[in-house]
């Protein structure tokens, strides 16, 4: 009877263990915590977190003559399913010494017993890992049954080594099968609950992929048009669809271009713009939110509007200018989700890069310098919908490789649209390059080698902004992704005679000197750029052996250097 009583005992602490990590998991805490540990900080975090529940389970454990029933174990298992041997054998370390220092007859025994357990775990994790098996480290049945074996483990230690051993063994037929039972069945919940989180942020990740893919087919190319209500009603349709929002609404700095949804029939399409959210975005260039609870919101047009909470995104263009905003609208009994208030920030960077192409491709018949700047904002439609395409795989198999690619598409983007400097150091023009090339590379996996060249002390040079980046492009785009076999690009930096010398080299060997209209329109607008700055002993010149090698080489005089 003292057993079961011992059972319901340590299943309460159970409880009380699990009522916190399903707390936990509901923070950015537990995101790394989701997939195999792999990087260093993650580890870190592994450890940090385990351990803490290692030391949980036994200060709140029950009290037994000389010793503590406790939930120990599924902190050091847990630790060493997710964090492989050396991250299992730390946590049971750290949970092994508190144990040790609480004193008692089997201090010892536990100590050891708890490092072991955190070793046999990690262990498991690396045999799995090995196999192929990397699905089966998150199964509640593997985290189950592995507790199961080391809390058995864990009994016949304490037989072995804790004295008098009459005690020892009266202790162990007493708190055996309660602490098998409940650290057993506990380990098996924690890991659901971690399962459970991961399956929330995948389906999270897979619909924001979903729903950006769909926006940008939809929406592709229209306000490239040009920015006026006929278009912008196309486009707040497709928002309005894709969204499942309360509404949408475009506007310029003066006037509302467009508006689906609900209140349509008082906001009307050519009425100035009357909302004061409206015009603290267009005035300050920042996203404003009004969720009708934290921050009060009222419509601004009629009384009884039931549109309850609003979030103004500023549209942009030349030299970031604010040019108008995208308005999203939900109804008073419905919030806005994460989902849409992230994608809706995107989704105006998107349409502000649209807009900002079009006017330059207006007006680059005008002037050179309107040429340069097309080629800073320009964003090609068909490497957006290879990236997302690309993501969107990725997501599937390596979410936290997937949260890189997004942070190089977001540098990537960042730095076509954000530059309102027209003069770089090599750095940042390597960095662009690097960002656009990692997601190549996802792209084309282990088909895409590069190789970089460039001593440290010449990436402090000037040059102009986006220089680099076009011609790396175009030695992928016209080059390397027409071969069936692997593709190979070089960037080099030297200097020679006061003259920085880049060269982007490929092996496909494509390049037409009788069809250069064709070869890429970045590659001719650098060439123009350069030799209009800085004279006709400047600029690009290329060589190539047909297929074998495309050696594309800029030449720029060096006369300043930023310190």
């Amino acid at each position: 009877m003292y057993g079961f009583n011992l059972v319901l005992l340590l299943l309460q602490q159970m409880c009380v263990f699990l009522v916190i990590a399903w707390l936990m998991s509901k923070t950015r805490l537990f995101i790394p915590l989701v997939q195999v540990t792999v990087r260093l900080p993650h580890k870190f975090l592994c450890y940090v977190v385990f351990s803490i529940f290692c030391i949980m389970g036994t200060w709140f454990g029950l009290h037994f003559e000389d010793s503590i029933a406790n939930t120990r174990a599924i902190g050091a298992v847990m630790g060493g399913l997710l964090g492989g041997p050396v991250v299992g054998g730390l946590v049971g370390l750290t949970g092994g010494l508190h144990r040790y220092s609480l004193g008692g007859m089997t201090a010892v025994s536990c100590m050891i017993s708890t490092i072991t357990e955190g070793l046999l775990a990690g262990l498991m994790h690396r045999y799995l890992i090995r196999r192929g098996r990397a699905d089966k480290v998150f199964s509640p049945l593997t985290a189950g049954c592995v507790t199961l074996v080391v809390e058995v483990i864990q009994m016949l230690i304490i037989l072995a080594v804790a004295r008098p051993y009459q005690e020892a063994l009266n202790l162990v037929s007493n708190i055996a099968a309660p602490m098998i039972i409940t650290n057993s069945v506990g380990a098996a919940l924690f890991m659901r609950i971690l399962l459970d989180r991961r399956a929330m942020f995948e389906k999270y990740t897979s619909a924001f992929s979903a729903t950006a893919l769909r926006v940008a087919a939809a929406t592709e190319g229209i306000l490239r048009q040009g920015f006026n209500q006929e278009n912008s009603l196309k486009v707040a349709q497709v928002l309005h669809h894709e969204l499942d929002i309360g509404a949408v609404a475009i506007t310029d700095c003066e006037k509302l271009l467009a508006f689906i949804g609900t209140g349509s029939d008082h906001h009307l399409a050519g009425r100035p713009v009357s909302s004061g959210y409206t015009w603290r975005a267009i005035e300050t260039g920042e996203v404003v939110y009004a969720d009708g609870n934290e921050v009060p919101y009222r419509c601004s047009l009629h009384p009884n509007c039931k549109l309850g909470s609003t979030l103004v995104i500023p549209l942009r263009g030349e030299n970031q200018r604010v040019i108008g905003a995208i308005k999203l609208y939900e109804e008073k009994n419905r919030l806005f989700s994460s989902i849409n208030r992230t994608l809706g920030e995107g989704i105006a960077q998107l349409l502000s890069a649209q807009i900002l192409a079009g006017q330059y491709e207006r007006q680059k018949a005008l002037l050179a310098q309107s040429e340069i700047k097309l080629l800073h904002a320009q964003v090609n439609p068909h490497f957006l919908f290879n990236a997302l395409n690309t993501l969107k795989a990725v997501i599937r198999n390596d979410s936290e490789r997937a949260g890189q690619l997004v942070q190089y598409l977001s540098t990537f983007f960042r730095k076509n649209l954000k530059r309102s400097s027209e003069v770089a150091t090599l750095g940042d023009e390597l960095e662009h390059v690097n960002a656009y090339l990692q997601i190549e590379q996802a792209r084309f996996q282990s088909r895409l080698h590069v190789a970089l060249e460039v001593p440290e002390d010449l990436k402090q040079y000037q040059l102009p902004a986006f220089t680099l980046q076009p011609i790396v492009e175009n030695a992928i785009k016209h080059g390397t992704s027409q071969l069936l076999g692997d593709g190979e690009v070089m960037i080099r930096a030297s200097l020679e005679q006061q003259n920085l010398m880049l060269v982007v080299e490929d092996n496909a060997g494509l390049y037409c000197s009788d069809n250069i209209s064709h070869q890429g329109l970045g590659m001719n607008l650098v060439d123009k750029r350069l030799r209009a700055r800085f004279g006709d002993d400047y600029g690009i010149s290329v060589a190539c052996e047909p297929e074998q090698y495309t050696r594309i080489v800029l030449r720029l005089p060096v006369e300043e250097r930023i310190c």
